[in-house]
């Protein structure tokens, strides 16, 4: 009935706008009616316009609705009352899009307000900032760490650390930084995270920014402590015989009188090849520790890396030439494999070679006793982009007891090995700011791992 209504009001206002017209032509024609005429053409055009105005008002909603989405203001309503069902059914229809916005808008300025305050709880600081330097997010936590009320650009933090705003604006996805700083005379270790993200077609850096002096502290206490007991343990095994051999030799050699006035003894055959055999074992035992001495000073001087752009394959091919002999011989069987074949590394070849090496040998005196003796190297790229590089055998794997002390200087299960080789790769795999880690089981193998 209304659309009825809304045809009805559209054919009087055309009836009136044709009579208007042939008014008008009527009265052109009678030309003592001038000012009449131009009275009846102004209603026409008054006429022709609210008929347009009147039809165009769908539009007119239209773009009403479009400019309320557009400008986010969702407290427009629309009505018309007497044009029919199909124009209350329009205007439900945007009633409920405006209602539908509003609800999502107020839930998703509750899903922010809730990050906000989770970003706001948390105990690791978190800075979000655009590459111009300019701070998007800063929690409570970065506030205590840097003892700083706010923060609007990173180049403000050049207050707290010349180098600070720097490394921040440097950092790419991924990267992870130990950086020192000194906070109102209190030294804090920060452990430095970066990760990127897009947003409004802008990209912005998010950094973690946690203090782990105490943490540090903890494990360089801890390692020292294994460092110490290694090396009390290897210096004592070479001192106590020495002492004990020089306290014999003297008293073969010396005797005292009541004066506790030394003079010589007189040397039997025996006497004397006893004085010989001390002797020896204690220039023995002496060159042995300072042979000791001298690879303990070798593992702190490891030369800075002399990085190159090669292929992976080249380091395998070296090392299975090397290593062939040693592998025929107890039937060994190696398998390298590179994925994709054509995979380059940034590194110091010579370094990596020893670390390749190293590995190797461990594999092959790991697998040597086994019935078929495999050794697997694979290298491909981890699901981080970086290249990973894995050595895997069929031995006898590690003891879990040991599994967390193969990598301290001078730590070694076996009857001839030095124990320095695992330290001296996981401290070449550190220069190159990579990683190396095991996995093992006993009478399962293990696997190292190499992470560039």
């Amino acid at each position: 009935m209304g659309f009825k209504k809304f045809r009805f009001w559209i054919f009087i206002r055309i009836l009136l706008i044709t009579g208007n017209l042939l008014l008008l032509v009527i009265l052109i024609n009678r030309q003592q009616h001038e000012i009449t005429s131009l009275i009846v053409g102004l209603i026409a055009i008054v006429q022709v316009g609210g008929l347009i105005r009147y039809v165009e008002r769908t539009n007119r909603k239209l773009t009403q609705f479009l400019e309320s989405i557009r400008h986010s203001d969702f407290s427009t309503s629309f009505s018309d009352r007497g044009l029919g069902h199909s124009f209350e059914g329009l205007n439900r229809a945007f009633n409920e899009v405006i209602r539908e916005f509003r609800k999502n808008r107020a839930e998703k300025e509750e899903h922010y307000n809730y990050l906000l305050t989770v970003v706001q709880h948390v105990s690791i600081g978190i800075i979000a900032f655009r590459k111009d330097g300019k701070v998007d997010i800063i929690n409570n936590a970065v506030k205590r760490l840097l003892r700083i009320n706010n923060l609007r650009e990173i180049q403000d933090l050049v207050s707290i650390k010349q180098e600070l705003p720097g490394l921040l604006l440097n950092m790419k996805a991924g990267d992870k930084q130990l950086i020192k700083l000194v906070v109102e005379d209190e030294l804090q270790q920060l452990s430095v995270y970066a990760t990127e993200f897009r947003m409004r077609g802008e990209e912005f850096l998010l950094v973690s920014l946690q203090n782990i002096s105490s943490e540090l502290e903890e494990k360089e206490i801890e390692s020292w402590q294994k460092l110490i007991r290694v090396l009390t343990h290897e210096i004592m095994n070479s001192i106590t015989p020495i002492s004990s051999l020089a306290s014999t030799v003297q008293e073969m050699l010396l005797e005292s009188d009541q004066n506790n006035l030394y003079s010589l003894r007189k040397l039997d055959d025996d006497d004397i090849e006893s004085i010989q055999q001390a002797l020896s074992t204690i220039s023995s035992r002496s060159q042995g520790l300072l042979t000791f001495v001298e690879t303990y000073r070798n593992l702190t001087r490891i030369p800075r890396p002399n990085f190159r752009y090669f292929p992976v394959k080249e380091i395998f091919d070296r090392a299975h030439s090397l290593l062939r002999p040693k592998m025929d011989k107890f039937g060994i069987h190696c398998n390298a494999r590179v994925f994709p074949e054509d995979l380059m590394l940034t590194a110091d070849p010579d370094l990596i070679d020893q670390v390749v090496i190293n590995l190797l040998l461990n594999a092959i005196d790991a697998v040597k006793e086994s019935v078929q003796p495999i050794i697997s190297v694979t290298a491909s790229l981890n699901n981080n982009g970086r290249i990973s590089i894995d050595f895997a055998d069929n031995g006898t794997g590690i003891k879990p007891d040991i599994l967390d002390k193969i990598f301290m200087p001078f730590f070694t299960s076996k009857k001839e090995g030095s124990g320095i080789g695992l330290s001296l790769s996981r401290q070449i795999m550190h220069l190159h700011k990579g990683t190396i880690t095991v996995k093992s089981k006993p009478n399962e193998g293990a696997v190292f791992t190499l992470i560039f």
